[in-house]
């Protein structure tokens, strides 16, 4: 099994991520939107893994793009694979199929790697039938679930993905009511630094909260658009030192 594991893994260091195409979800939609060219680690990814359960993450690798593409790569394999493995039966412990699945990303991370390459993850599978969320925040910059109540930050539970083969994180399961949306964003995002008389300052997570806020409820594109056109407008002209990516989930049902 390790040495199947190994030809896996090395064959995924030559080739590009497979593009994601979002699967259609009952009750909900789901999007990301991403601006520039890619010059670092932010990748996504969702894939279908049951009948009812919709698998989805936001990755990024530390480093430049063109030292990555094996390490997303391989990263997504088993994301897709195992991921598909873990949830696909009915009766299982999301919690523990999560756990599972973020040490075996963790692992093919690091053997891709040949070393430590830190990546932040959030990770998420949504369960149609109950509108339930279960997640894994490993060191990634908070989630915001916007609902009736206001924003709650899905923070982190545990370290970075890459650092440690045993590293764990912990996965809960939080409850997403009819018109609850779901925002994650890159670090890029957070940290990018504002133009003019902002020269020094981060756009920051409290701007991104303020705008999920007031943003429309049924539309993930023009949700993920908005963010980064927002992002965009703060930095003004500035050339793109890192990736900016936005993924969003709303339910609608």
């Amino acid at each position: 099994m390790r040495s199947l594991f190994h030809s896996r893994v090395s064959a995924a260091a030559t080739v590009e991520p497979v593009p994601t195409v979002f699967p259609i979800i009952e009750g909900a939609n789901i999007a990301a939107v991403f601006v520039g060219k890619r010059v670092a680690g932010d990748f996504y990814d969702s894939v279908r893994v049951s009948p009812e359960r919709v698998l989805f993450g936001l990755l990024d690798v530390a480093g430049r793009r063109e030292g990555n593409r094996g390490i997303l790569a391989a990263a997504q394999e088993i994301f897709r694979e195992f991921g598909t493995e873990l949830f696909s039966r009915p009766d299982i412990n999301e919690s523990e199929a999560m756990t599972e699945l973020s040490l075996r990303i963790n692992r093919a991370i690091i053997e891709t790697s040949s070393g430590v390459r830190s990546c932040p993850a959030f990770i998420g599978c949504y369960h149609e039938k109950f509108g339930t969320l279960c997640y894994t925040n490993a060191g990634h910059t908070p989630g915001l679930l916007r609902d009736g109540k206001g924003i709650t930050e899905l923070t982190s539970g545990g370290l970075p993905l890459g650092l440690f083969s045993h590293a764990t994180s912990d996965a809960p399961t939080v409850g997403l009511e009819k018109s609850a949306a779901l925002l994650l964003v890159s670090r890029g995002v957070v940290e990018c630094e504002g133009h003019h008389e902002k020269r020094g300052e981060e756009f920051g997570l409290a701007a991104i909260k303020q705008l999920l806020q007031s943003a429309p409820a049924s539309s993930t594109p023009e949700l993920c658009a908005s963010i980064l056109k927002a992002a965009g407008e703060f930095s003004g002209d500035s050339p793109l030192c890192d990736d900016r990516t936005a993924l969003a989930l709303i339910r609608n049902a």
